[in-house]
């Protein structure tokens, strides 16, 4: 757990992010406390955005209800950020990233531009406006395949094509099993990030039908960067406990590419959101949705 406060991973300039595990939580005065052997750290609610609960933790129903109370987002994960179990209500209260979300989700038009920026943040080059989105999916499959013959060609790990079956994880090869491994710590942080920012992670633009379905658009941006050339250096380095050793290094490589930092970064510009200004509304009173006017403002009697 980090000591200095002020070092703590931003997710962006005025949210935060603070992984704690193996300690017991509790209130303290109006905000929270993490104690174990080694003593008491206050814990700033007030200014963090999610507090991520690891294995070995205890929190107190006081110190959540503060938690609420001061719109921090309790996240409960596995190792690491390794995986997402669960999560409660965080301060993103306006529904107005979710609203955009489902709009450009709804119209034809707008996903298939929010699936051509996807696709441009994986590639980072031109896409001509006349490629079909056919074309674009077989460009990604040419660059997936470099990326794992690269991969491959740099580690002298065999590869041979990405092949394992859920029902029985060990006839696996190890880097089959390795990027399985990595992949779902990946999966966790920006599932994270994702509830965090006040998105859903079931209306995805590329995948689609899952309630996972942004979660693995979203993944798909940073598995070429992160989690293939680690995967294949790992299971070079032969480690006796293959999946330990991958979720070590997914947790030391997401923070030097600063993950947390990125994933709202890149769906504000794919999603084409203000960051600023979106959640100026977030104190008012809710809207209710008209069909002539868009929307009227809401805790009000209209019957007056």
């Amino acid at each position: 757990m980090a000591k200095d406060l002020h070092e703590l991973p931003k997710l962006r300039d005025s949210i935060s992010h603070l992984y704690i595990e193996h300690k017991k939580i509790e209130q303290e005065g109006k905000s929270i406390v993490a104690v174990d052997t080694d003593g008491r750290m206050p814990i700033p609610v007030a200014s963090l955005t999610s507090l991520m609960i690891g294995p070995g933790c205890s929190i107190t129903h006081s110190a959540i209800r503060t938690m609420c109370e001061n719109g921090c987002m309790a996240i409960w994960c596995g190792e690491g950020m390794g995986r997402f179990y669960a999560s409660g209500i965080g301060e993103t209260r306006s529904s107005e990233r979710l609203i955009l979300q489902a709009k450009l989700w709804a119209n034809d038009n707008l996903h298939m531009e929010v699936i051509r920026r996807m696709y441009l943040r994986r590639f980072d080059v031109h896409i001509s406006e006349d490629m079909t989105l056919q074309q674009i999916r077989g460009k990604e499959g040419i660059r997936v395949r470099e990326s794992y013959r690269k991969a491959s060609e740099e580690t002298g790990v065999e590869w041979k094509g990405r092949n394992y079956d859920k029902g029985n994880w060990n006839n696996a090869d190890p880097i089959n099993r390795a990027l399985s491994s990595a992949n779902a710590c990946l999966y966790g942080v920006c599932h994270a990030a994702i509830v965090s920012l006040g998105y859903s992670p079931g209306l995805g633009f590329v995948h689609s039908g899952k309630q996972l379905s942004l979660v693995y658009d979203v993944a798909d941006l940073y598995k070429a960067d992160i989690t293939i050339p680690l995967s294949f250096q790992t299971v070079a380095n032969d480690p006796d406990k293959l999946e330990r050793e991958i979720r070590i290094a997914c947790l030391q490589a997401f923070k030097e590419k600063k993950l947390l930092s990125r994933i709202p970064i890149d769906l504000s510009w794919i999603f084409d959101v203000n960051m600023e200004n979106i959640d100026d509304n977030m104190n008012n009173a809710g809207m209710l949705w008209d069909e002539k006017n868009g929307v009227v403002p809401g805790g009000i009697n209209h019957g007056d």
